[in-house]
């Protein structure tokens, strides 16, 4: 199928949910050449549990790629599985072969809740209904889904120890989990009464999260064993909305989520000086932690893109990589397109800079970073 074919694949809205008859829900598995036996690779010993995550473009490929990455190197003993949308390129399918024990190819699935999706300013989050699919996987008794733009910092097996539904809170509103990261047992049961609830309620925020949280309402309530830590689905914006608990609980982190429109690859590596440059978003909009966005960029120079250059070959790969020699004026993202650098940030008062705090207009990248309010936190501490 060549790519111009996959523009033809519908994409279904909540009211043609119901429509859908069985064998249309059905995941096909994409007919991959079976890679070599990875020398590095742990012996399975649980084949009938899985992780999960979802990619419906070429970005979120390269994010799924760099999860499935650091989750087989701090050694899972569990199978790996992608569900990978039409859209995604033949040779970043490859590469996701190489990695997952499944390709799983599924039919993009968009709530088309164009109001919901605009009081989250994220209109992208419409086709997170696609996440659903993962109920289908019916030949695994037990799955940890976790988004793409998740990055694991150390072995996470213990989360098949949880039953379904188990995530951890949204630090938006910790009476809803974050579906970013969830516990969940296959069944075409309840991937029926998920379809038939997307028809008949939709989504409250345009989203999977809203219809997740609806349809496993008593998340909140009924059960404190189904509550995560947050240390395994660590928010990269709550570290700095409550930045003195990261400093106290930070270092037992798990699981760091990107959360947010800006994710890592809208940036730029410096593999020379081992730096990630900036993005094309004002710094205000950016609150991924330096230090965890440097891991996900390290993981992914290291072992992603050779993966990569080998299946693009000739074909021409925008790698993300910030080359001095032929950009000394601009830098590119991952996406290929350029980006000026930002101008270097005017000095501004305490006061003002407390106005700005106050209004939401923190420049992590500059005077409020990270590190500059852990030392001012340090003075005080003393």
């Amino acid at each position: 199928m060549t790519r111009k074919m996959w523009g033809l694949i519908p994409v279904l809205d909540c009211s043609q949910l119901l429509k859908l008859c069985p064998s249309q829900c059905k995941l096909s598995i994409l007919p991959i050449t079976t890679p070599a036996p990875r020398a590095d690779s742990p012996q399975r010993t649980m084949s009938d549990q899985a992780f999960v995550t979802l990619a419906t473009t070429d970005s979120y490929a390269k994010g799924a790629m760099v999860l499935g990455q650091s989750l087989r190197k701090h050694n899972t003993t569990r199978k790996l599985v992608v569900l990978v949308g039409p859209h995604v390129a033949e040779p970043c399918r490859e590469v996701l072969g190489s990695i997952f024990d499944e390709v799983c190819s599924v039919d993009v699935m968009d709530s088309g809740d164009a109001v919901h999706l605009a009081l989250m300013k994220r209109p992208d989050l419409g086709v997170t209904f696609t996440k659903l699919h993962c109920w289908t996987l019916t030949q695994y008794s037990k799955c940890v889904f976790m988004d793409a733009d998740t990055l694991v910092l150390s072995n996470v097996d213990e989360l098949f120890e949880r039953e379904e539904l188990s995530a951890a809170p949204d630090p938006g509103w910790p009476d809803c989990f974050n579906s970013g990261v969830f516990v969940f047992s296959p069944s075409k049961e309840t991937h029926e009464k998920l379809l038939t609830f997307c028809g008949e309620n939709g989504s409250f925020d345009g989203g999977d999260q809203g219809v997740l949280n609806s349809f496993f309402n008593t998340w909140a309530t009924a059960d404190i064993s189904k509550h995560l830590p947050f240390i395994y689905n660590l928010s990269s914006i709550a570290i700095y909305s409550y930045l003195p608990a990261f400093k106290q609980y930070g270092h037992n982190a798990k699981v760091v989520h990107f959360l947010g429109k800006v994710k890592p690859w809208n940036h730029s590596y410096d593999i020379q000086k081992g730096e990630v440059r900036g993005h094309s978003q004002p710094p205000e909009l950016c609150q991924l932690h330096p230090d965890y966005l440097l891991l996900w960029w390290q993981l992914y120079a290291k072992s992603v893109v050779p993966l990569l250059q080998r299946a693009y070959g000739e074909t021409s790969l925008s790698s993300g990589f910030f080359d001095a020699n032929e950009n000394q004026d601009k830098h590119e993202d991952v996406s290929g397109q350029a980006a000026p650098l930002a101008p270097p940030p005017q000095k501004v008062s305490s006061e003002e800079r407390k106005q700005r705090w106050e209004a939401g207009q923190i420049d992590y990248l500059g005077d409020d970073s990270f590190a500059n309010i852990a030392r001012k936190l340090d003075s005080f501490l003393k």
